[in-house]
C-alpha cells in the first residue's frame, strides 16, 4: 500500500484551485444522506401508480384515493399478512400481547419527544437468531456456497485459510481475507451502531488542474474523493459492506450502485476463532482493488480501533447522529494517521 501513503490530504484540502474537479473533491462537503435512504418510498411508489389508482377509483364510483384505501382497508391488511416473512417483513419473535402502561410509563412517554429517525431494531437474542431460517435471502451467498462446510469443519483454522486463498486466488477481481473473530465482533457491534459512514479515498491530482506555482510539485498532489459505506445483514451468519462513491450515492439514493461489495461469513467463528471474508470490485467503476483495500483497511480503523471518546469515535457518532459540526477536515486528519 505504499503508493497510497499520500501525507498531502489535509494540505490539499485547504488549497485552491483552478480545476472544477479537484475543487469539488477538496472541498467536499457531507450532507445527511440518510434521509435520502430512509424517506419518501411511499410518495413515490404513490406517484408512479396515481394515475392508475385514480381510474380504479373513477370505476368503483369513488371520489379519490383515500376512499380507495379506505374501502380495501381489509383487503390489504390480509394481504400484508400473508407476505409477511419472519426476519425480513415481520419480526423474528411473535411481540407479546400489548399491556396497559402502567402511570409512570405513560408520564415518561408522554414527556420523551419522538425521534425524527427510525428506532433500530433490538440486538438478536439467542432465541431469535435461532428461529431464523437457515436459508439466505436470494441472492445472499452463505460460506457453504464456496467451501464444502461437512468437510472443513474437521480442519485446523491454518488449512481453512489456505483453501480460502485458493478459492478465490483466479479472481483478479477479488478481495478476500480473514480475521479472529473477537475482531469481527468489535466491527459488527460497531457496525450495528453507526451502519453507514464515508472514508476518504486519496486521488492524484493531474498537473494541468494544479496552480501554475505548484506545477513543480505535481507529482506529490493529492485530493481526497469521499467513499460512501453502508452495512447490512441479511442473514444470520452473513454481513455485507458495500462501497459507492459519495457523489453516486448524493445522486442515485437507494439506487446507487456500489462498486465494491464485500460479505462477511461468521459460520466458523465459534469453532475456529475465525471469520472469512470475501468481495468484488467492479471493473471500470473508477476504483481499483488496491483501493478497495486500502477503503477495507480504513474502515477497520475507524470500526475495530474505536474507542469511546477518540477522535474517530466521536466522528462516527457526529455522522450517525446527523450533526451539523463534522468536518471533512477532521476525518481528512485521522486518515492521514491511518496512512
Amino acid at each position: 500500500m505504499a503508493a497510497l501513503r499520500m501525507p498531502t490530504l489535509r494540505h490539499l484540502a485547504r488549497q485552491a484551485t483552478g480545476g472544477p474537479r479537484a475543487c469539488q473533491r477538496r472541498w467536499a462537503r457531507v450532507q445527511d444522506v440518510r434521509f435520502h435512504a430512509t424517506h419518501g418510498a411511499q410518495e413515490r411508489i404513490l406517484a408512479k401508480y396515481r394515475d392508475k389508482l385514480e381510474s380504479k377509483a373513477r370505476e368503483e364510483g369513488l371520489p379519490g384515493i383515500s376512499e380507495l384505501k379506505e374501502a380495501y382497508k381489509d383487503r390489504i391488511q390480509d394481504l400484508r399478512k400473508q407476505a409477511s416473512v419472519p426476519g425480513a417483513t415481520a419480526p423474528l419473535a411473535a411481540s407479546a400481547a400489548p399491556q396497559s402502561p402502567s402511570p409512570s410509563s405513560s408520564s415518561t412517554a408522554t414527556s420523551a419527544p419522538a425521534s425524527p429517525w427510525p428506532a433500530p431494531p433490538p440486538p438478536p437474542t439467542p432465541q431469535s437468531a435461532s428461529s431464523a431460517s437457515s436459508k439466505p435471502p436470494p441472492g445472499v451467498r452463505t460460506l457453504d456456497s464456496f467451501l464444502a462446510l461437512d468437510k472443513i469443519t474437521s480442519l485446523p483454522a491454518k488449512e481453512i485459510q489456505v483453501l480460502w486463498r485458493l478459492r478465490h486466488a483466479s479472481d483478479p477481481q477479488s478481495v478476500h481475507f480473514s480475521l479472529p473473530s473477537a475482531t469481527f465482533t468489535a466491527l459488527l457491534a460497531t457496525a450495528k451502531r453507526h451502519p453507514s459512514f464515508v472514508i476518504p479515498l486519496p486521488r492524484e491530482v493531474p498537473a494541468e488542474q494544479l496552480p501554475e506555482a505548484d506545477l513543480d510539485a505535481a507529482q506529490s498532489q493529492t485530493a481526497a474523493e469521499l467513499q460512501y459505506l453502508q452495512f447490512a445483514h441479511p442473514h444470520v451468519n452473513t454481513t455485507t459492506l458495500m462501497f459507492t462513491s459519495l457523489a453516486e450515492y448524493k445522486l442515485r439514493g437507494e439506487f446507487a450502485s456500489p462498486h465494491t461489495t464485500i460479505t462477511f461469513h461468521s459460520e466458523l467463528a465459534g469453532s475456529h476463532d475465525l471469520v472469512l471474508g470475501q468481495g468484488t470490485v467492479v471493473e471500470g467503476r473508477g476504483v481499483t482493488v488496491d483501493e478497495a483495500r486500502f477503503l477495507l483497511m480504513c474502515m477497520q480503523k475507524f470500526y475495530v480501533i474505536n474507542e469511546e471518546g477518540t477522535a474517530r469515535g466521536e466522528l462516527l457518532d457526529m455522522f450517525t447522529r446527523g450533526d451539523g459540526g463534522f468536518k471533512v477536515e477532521r476525518l481528512l486528519e485521522e486518515a492521514e494517521k491511518i496512512v
